[in-house]
């Protein structure tokens, strides 16, 4: 199925979502989640992405990020690449009570995609859409950051560990990120701040 969401600009922010195929609760458990973060790291460190917002939810991610290399395809395509290697290294060598499922969901998702010869982990496509507008960035934001407290998990967004949700709140997270200024024009009519300070205590 062709991708209908294109990164047209690679050097422009955009909102992404990569998700596991079938909905797989991978992320349920706190050794994959951490790979991810390693990912980001790694990313960060050295592939020259830049990491607005993001959150870990259990079988897909959000995340607004950026190439500072004009190379964001490619960014994010090394970093499914790696993910996917390392958390099936993961399920194949650690306990895993659901190993012989995931693996068998993860091989039947290779019969109808040829690029992948033993197991497809993430669905193909990001649903990547480009950050047009500041007012778009802070949306998009609001959303990833509650997406925990919408699923029940937390009642406030920056209780969420692997979320960026503290990095807004509590100017501390377990990745750094780059910090979206509040818009400081008609600071109280913006829906933004309002939501923003919502998350305080």
């Amino acid at each position: 199925m062709k991708e209908g969401y294109v990164i047209r600009d690679q050097s422009l922010p955009h909102f992404l979502t990569v998700t596991i195929v079938d909905w797989v609760d991978v992320f349920s458990r706190k050794s994959y989640r951490d790979c991810v973060i390693e990912c980001f790291e790694y990313c960060i460190k050295n592939k020259g992405m830049t990491v607005y917002s993001y959150v870990i939810m259990s079988n897909h991610i959000h995340m607004i990020v950026q190439s500072n290399e004009g190379k964001l395809s490619d960014l994010i395509r090394d970093f499914k690449k790696f993910t996917s290697k390392t958390i099936l290294e993961k399920i194949q060598s650690e306990p895993e009570s659901r190993r012989e499922w995931m693996l068998e969901r993860f091989k039947l998702a290779t019969e109808s995609h040829s690029r992948n010869k033993n197991f497809q982990f993430w669905q193909l496509g990001n649903h990547a859409e480009e950050i047009y507008s500041e007012k778009f960035m802070w949306s998009k934001i609001d959303y990833i950051h509650f997406n925990p407290v919408r699923a029940g998990i937390v009642s406030n967004p920056q209780d969420y560990i692997y979320s960026s949700a503290s990095n807004y709140i509590d100017l501390k997270g377990i990745i750094d990120v780059e910090i979206v200024q509040i818009p400081v024009v008609n600071v109280l009519k913006s829906s933004s701040v309002v939501k923003y300070n919502s998350y305080e205590k």
